[in-house]
Parts: structure tokens; sequence; C-alpha cells
């Protein structure tokens, strides 16, 4: 029986964006039998080639929200920089999550670290700087330290390490004076992320706490198998990830990124109010992938607490990988790569290839980690991919 709220299959569901991450919002939802439609402004996005409808408008292109708002029973987002007012102006209409509010805080680093301190869960010491006066009024001891633009910053952008004033005052000038939030920069072990989902009705459920490694700001591998993190300290970093949905209210997929620090210690760093990068893997490692969650969440439908199945590792492809040393255009050895057992190549659709683009994601599953990494390493050496440790 339909419960009041739930949207069940046949009904249409929009995303408001249309790369890598609303095309694989669109393969779940349609899977489940639901109709989709994407807004972006892009004529040729991945998501808007492979949906029922297309709506080509700016994100806050207010006809364009209006069209969507027509077409569909609800509203998600694919990346965390869509305007929260255009959230807050379909919300006038249909159920739409994550929230505009959970989207605004998301976005402000500052208000970000802001909720982290108000949950209780703890993060790197940090100033925030808007002004000339908070620049020279901060301690010297949050030195050296990384200045984040509060907006507008991802995969490593906006981000500029610093080791003292002078190269502070060097760097938020060279940001543009936008406001900022110095982090101290602090020793870490690892990296790692949780994805939770949570209902409109509280209810909550989350993946396993995935290890994540970074380079150059971009995520380059996630392994998640037993034993790749603390099971205490996993545990940890649950509860935090469900203290922070629950003070937001949260209702959708949210990926809660964390620092281990050399001590042990578990800080977190961001948030992403949306299915995230390392959590590509459920696609093929669990019983319910990420995108699976998103569609039950904004459908309203009951959320199952995910089952993983297989021990799996995950490389970003990035559009390096389409150049050989010399720069010239090559096509990656994708047939010697899917020749490896485990082998699960997902690429997005993307017509140009661009070094730090993501243009795709392999993932490795098998029985146990050892030999899901073991094909993880090889396919780094035949793609031209730097080893993981």
């Amino acid at each position: 029986m339909k419960d009041a709220g739930q949207i069940l299959p046949g009904a249409t569901l929009g995303v408001l964006g249309g790369g890598q991450l609303g095309r694989m919002f669109v393969h779940a939802a349609q899977s489940m039998g639901y109709f989709t439609a994407v807004l972006d402004p892009d004529t040729d996005s991945p998501a808007g080639r492979v949906s029922h409808h297309q709506v080509r408008a700016a994100y806050d292109d207010p006809a364009g929200l209006a069209e969507l708002a027509g077409l569909c029973a609800a509203v998600t987002t694919e990346f965390e920089n869509v305007p929260a007012p255009s959230l807050a102006t379909l919300a006038e209409r249909l159920p739409v999550s994550p929230a505009a509010r959970a989207v605004a805080i998301a976005q402000d680093r500052a208000a970000e670290k802001a909720h982290f301190v108000a949950c209780g869960v703890p993060c790197a010491p940090y100033a925030v700087i808007e002004s000339a006066e908070q620049l020279a009024a901060v301690d010297a001891a949050l030195l050296p330290g990384i200045l984040k633009t509060s907006r507008m910053g991802y995969d490593g952008k906006g981000q500029v390490r610093v080791a003292d004033a002078a190269a502070l005052a060097a760097a938020w000038r060279s940001l543009g004076g936008v406001p900022c939030v110095l982090e101290q920069m602090l020793p870490l072990a690892a990296e790692c992320s949780v994805v939770l989902a949570r209902g409109a009705d509280g209810a909550f459920v989350h993946f396993p706490v995935q290890r994540n490694l970074h380079r150059d700001g971009i995520l380059a591998v996630t392994e998640v198998h037993p034993g790749n993190i603390d099971a205490a300290l996993a545990d940890e970093a649950v509860g935090a990830a469900r203290a922070i949905a629950d003070g937001l209210d949260y209702v959708g997929v949210l990926c809660v990124e964390f620092f281990v620090l050399g001590d042990g210690r578990l800080v977190v760093n961001e948030i992403a109010p949306r299915p995230h990068n390392s959590g590509h893997y459920t696609i093929d490692a669990c019983d319910a992938s990420q995108f699976t969650l998103q569609v039950r969440t904004l459908c309203r439908l009951p959320l199952v607490q995910p089952r993983q199945h297989s021990a799996a590792v995950m490389l970003n492809l990035l559009g390096d990988l389409w150049f050989d040393a010399s720069g010239e255009q090559r096509t990656p050895a994708w047939a010697q790569v899917l020749a490896l057992p485990g082998a699960h190549l997902h690429l997005y659709g993307k017509r140009d290839a661009k070094p730090g683009r993501k243009m795709g994601h392999l993932t490795f599953t098998a029985p146990d980690a050892a030999s899901a990494r073991e094909a993880a390493i090889t396919a780094c050496d035949v793609l031209g991919i730097a080893r993981f440790g």
C-alpha cells in the first residue's frame, strides 16, 4: 500500500545538473521504472543524453525551473554549487531533496565549519577571513595552514597552502580578497569518507567507511573492504556523519569526508550534499548503490541497510589517460584492463578528454581485498596511473 508522500515508479524524477552524477542517478531511476528529466545549460550533457526529457537552461532561469517543475513529481541535484535559491523555488511546487538550506551550508565553508562545531564533531582549527582586519587578527598558531575560498571550491580548486603571515596575506590577495577560511595544517595519516542516506522520516542507513587517496586535490583511489579502516574509528566516523546529517534534518544521500590524524584522531573535512566519487564502487560491490538510495530518499520509499558483497577498489579515470607522454591523444588500453578479473569500467560519455577532467571510474571487485588490490594495481600499470600503497 502506498504511504502518503510516496512517489512510485512511473512518475518523472528531475535532477539539476547533467554531469556524471546526474547520469548515474538517471540510470538508477530508469532501472526502477521512473521517467527522468535533466536541467542543464549544456545542450550535450552526459545525463541529458540518456534522460527522457532535457531542459536546456541556466540553473537560475525561472522559465527553465518552471518547465522542470511541470514535468516532474520530485527533483534532486547532482552537485552542490547549484544555486540554493533555485532549490527553494522548486520546493514551492514539489518535493525537493536535499533541501536548499542543507545545500547552502555545504556551499559555504564558514557555515559548514560552524555546523560541524554545533553538532559536536571535531574539525581542524580554523579562522574565517572576510576582511583585512580579520586577516591581521589571525592566530599565528593556525600557521602553516591551508587558505580556502568559502565558496565555489572543489577538487583542490580555490586552495592555497601558506607557511606564514606574509604568505597568507599574499594568498588572500591572489584569491581576490573573497571570503575565505584558513585551516590549520594537520599531520594526516589517512583520509576516509562515509556515504549515508537519510529519509524524510529520519531513517538512516550507510555504506561501509571508505578509505580514500587524493592526488593534487582530486580523488584517485577508494578502497572498501574489511580492515581498510580501524573498526572503532569507522564507528566514530559513522556516528559523526549521522550527527551532521541529523543536525541538518537532511533528506537524501550525503557524503561526509574525514581526515585521520597521525595520532589516530578523526576530524571532519567537508560534506557533499549528493552522491560522491568515493561511493561509486557501490554500483558493483553492493546490493544497492548510492544512486539507488538517492532515488529512494527522493521518492520517500523505504530505506534498507545496504550490504557490500565484494571487496572493492575504485580508480578514478582522469583525462590525462587519453594522452601519451608527448601529448598525442590515444585510446586507453581498455581491452587489457577488461581482461583482468573483477573489472567494471564506467565511462561518463564526455566528448572531450582534458587533463584533470573526470572521464570515468574503474572498480575491481573480488572475494577478498588482496585480489581486488592486485587487479587494481595491474590496471594502474596498464593505464599509466601511479601505483597506490
